[in-house]
């Protein structure tokens, strides 16, 4: 009905008068009392003068914190000098809008820095090269061009993974369908995700243990579960102090699997643990940069949880260490778990 309608509506005279309108009109703000916004009235009368539909921005001059952020009205005529005004909060919209343009923003500024690397070490390289005097008979320093070369492959690899992750990010994210799901046993999940982290455990001289297989099975798409563990696996390592271990579990729990990824490192404050899962957000962005992250790979997580009936949880403390707990439901009829294995463990650092 008129009154009970989600949008704002008012019934203008030609000389402006609010003859009718709705208490949607009122809380949107395109009606105070009788009085018709004066943007509103403006588009009327260009109404009245020949145009048969004008939309126009109504958003509030000054935000209140209940209040919409945005609104957008459209202008009918309706003959003999009357016209319709149609007010709609679109709040959410201009939201999502902020936030598309934020993340152009940092996506252009994450790029931006790399791209700007390689071009400066690309340079250093040629310079080294061709530094030296011909007539001198001498030789660039091997030790130099090996310095660059490896800083320069250090930025593209980044580079490159700032754009897969995108894509993973966006597919996530977006309209795309995700694959039909299937019986994935988590053993395996777990498995690979700890042979694509052995190298940068290596690197970074931390120990990763696993506990004893489960036997569960959830449904599920494996290759984003993989990766979304692997991202787990890789931030605790990243974060964890030389000679020290990561651990990962795996549990039922009332109709859930869950899988724990806990590190001893330097933890997360509570002001930062809300905000860890937000795209490029990072705790410690000079950190994050050196060992190589995105800032994007705790947002996968969430979005491969989310996008399989499930969440992800953080438990942290500074000083103390961090568990990130992927929460799955379990698939139907498979209960229990597989005992005797023994529990596999790799010293994968010196």
């Amino acid at each position: 009905t008129f009154r009970e309608s989600s949008s704002g509506l008012a019934v203008v005279g030609s000389g402006g008068e609010v003859l009718l309108h709705n208490p949607r009109a009122e809380a949107l703000g395109a009606v105070t009392g009788d009085r018709l916004d004066p943007r509103a009235w403006a588009a009327c009368q260009r109404v009245h003068a020949g145009d048969r539909s004008l939309e126009v921005d109504l958003s509030p001059l000054e935000r209140t914190p209940r209040g919409p952020v945005a609104v957008q009205a459209r202008v009918r005529a309706l003959g003999d000098g009357f016209a319709l005004v149609e007010a709609v909060d679109t709040s959410e919209v201009a939201r999502l809008e902020a936030t598309r343009r934020d993340f152009v923003a940092n996506v252009s500024h994450e790029l931006k820095t790399p791209v700007g690397a390689v071009g400066l070490l690309a340079e250093a390289l040629l310079d080294t090269l061709d530094g030296l005097e011909p007539a001198e008979g001498s030789e660039p320093d091997a030790a130099e061009v090996r310095r660059f070369g490896e800083k320069l492959l250090r930025e593209a690899t980044r580079m490159g993974n700032l754009v897969s992750e995108l894509i993973a990010l966006s597919r996530l994210t977006g309209a795309e369908r995700l694959p039909e799901l299937a019986a994935v046993e988590v053993d395996d999940v777990v498995d690979e995700a700890l042979a694509r982290s052995r190298n940068s455990a290596e690197s970074h001289s931390v120990e990763i243990t696993a506990d004893e297989a489960s036997g569960l099975v959830v449904d599920g798409d494996r290759s984003l579960l993989v990766t979304a563990l692997t991202n787990l696996v890789e931030n605790a390592i990243a974060y964890s102090p030389a000679d020290s271990s990561v651990s990962v579990s795996r549990r039922e729990v009332e109709g859930s699997v869950e899988i724990a990824v806990t590190d001893r490192g330097i933890g997360i404050a509570p002001e930062h643990q809300k905000r860890v899962f937000e795209r490029f957000f990072r705790v410690d962005p000079a950190r994050s940069r050196a060992t190589g992250g995105t800032g994007l790979g705790l947002a996968i997580v969430k979005h491969v949880c989310a996008n399989h009936g499930g969440e992800v949880r953080l438990w942290s403390r500074p000083g103390t260490g961090s568990t990130f707990t992927m929460r799955l439901p379990a698939r139907m009829g498979i209960t229990g778990a597989v005992t005797g294995a023994p529990e596999r463990a790799a010293r994968t650092g010196g």
